[in-house]
């Protein structure tokens, strides 16, 4: 089985440049990314984040729209509970006639922030509990044009502008829930690896395959996971590269959200003894190293989950390090070659 290669990106906040500047960055490693020949960029979705900036993907993706011409572009995730289903089908039909036949609409339950922020984004959520089932099957019905349930309050009501294609609708998730509502809905589902480091994959894409019910555009189940990876010219240079982002997740498990230093800065801080134990078993169980060795990695772990696709999320201080991690990663795991895509 060929397993295809995406990129998903996060707009990460970094020391001494302003924040705007991730936003760009985004918009530019699409474009990139895209000449790789990746199958597909998704931007994230998060709120009152001080190192996560990606707070808008569908504003975000229709400037990427812009910058790009073959790469399915698209949300990694619209974090549905917060909006309309209404409104973000709107927002993905003018997408998609910007850029026609390359839309991915991923979808999300979690909330991507805290409580109060989730608030702030619908302080009327709470009145509409357990909605998320019926939210993404009336957004299918208005994001593809076809008619909603019968009796429904809304059925006159169509999402413009119609057009000859329509965004892919994508669930994604990191527990047991968006893999059942994605099988439900025979709908391609993402488990954000990532995330979790992978606990709860194995029982998810399980669940997912085992209740899969076939739909018109998606007759067989469709897998895919996002992890994170960074690769280099030498393991040594990865493993260097990788501090700042070692040293992000250490403070985020202390409840603080901090930019992205440089490996020089974060080295002459030092780590403490516990501390090194921790980012020892990060390089050990992660994707960091050289490129070939990494890409190796990913694909071994692809054909034993069985998924079709994996998505690939990196981090680091400067633009140039993430981007020859993609180009490595894309050279060693024939990107352009499995995808059709000439080099």
């Amino acid at each position: 089985m060929t397993i295809k290669y995406s990129v998903l990106d996060q707009s990460i906040a970094v020391a001494g440049e302003p924040q705007g500047q991730a936003i760009r960055n985004t918009v530019e490693l699409a474009g990139f990314c895209e000449g790789l020949g990746y199958e597909r960029f998704w931007v994230s979705e998060h709120h009152n984040h001080p190192s996560i900036l990606g707070s808008a993907p569908e504003v975000l993706l229709a400037a990427i729209a812009m910058k790009t011409s073959r790469i399915r572009i698209g949300s990694a995730g619209v974090m549905l509970p917060h909006y309309s289903p209404y409104k973000v089908a709107e927002q993905f039909r003018v997408l998609d006639a910007l850029a026609p036949g390359r839309i991915d609409l991923g979808l999300g339950r979690a909330p991507g922030s805290d409580g109060r922020t989730a608030f702030a984004l619908n302080p009327n959520a709470n009145e509409r509990p357990n909605q998320f089932p019926a939210d993404v099957r009336d957004l299918m019905a208005w994001v593809n044009g076809t008619p909603l349930v019968d009796g429904h309050p809304f059925g006159a009501v169509k999402a413009y502008p119609a057009g000859d294609t329509s965004p892919q609708i994508w669930m994604l998730g990191s527990s047991d829930y968006g893999a059942q509502v994605a099988a439900h809905f025979g709908l391609p589902y993402a488990f954000a690896w990532f995330f979790t480091d992978g606990r709860g994959a194995d029982q998810a894409l399980k669940l997912y395959k085992q209740f899969y019910r076939p739909s018109e555009l998606w007759p067989e189940p469709n897998a895919t996971i996002c992890v994170w990876a960074l690769a280099g010219d030498s393991k040594a240079e990865a493993e260097r590269n990788f501090m700042p982002r070692a040293k992000w997740r250490l403070a985020r498990d202390r409840g603080q959200f901090i930019s992205m230093q440089t490996p020089e800065e974060v080295l002459a801080e030092g780590f403490s003894e516990s501390d090194e134990m921790r980012i020892q078993a990060m390089l050990r169980d992660g994707f960091v190293g050289e490129g070939a060795e990494v890409a190796q990695r990913i694909k071994a772990l692809g054909a034993e989950l069985g998924v079709q696709e994996i998505a690939i999320v990196t981090w680091a201080h400067e633009e140039s390090i993430r981007q020859r991690s993609y180009e490595l990663l894309a050279h060693h795991l024939g990107v352009s070659e499995a995808q059709g895509v000439a080099a």
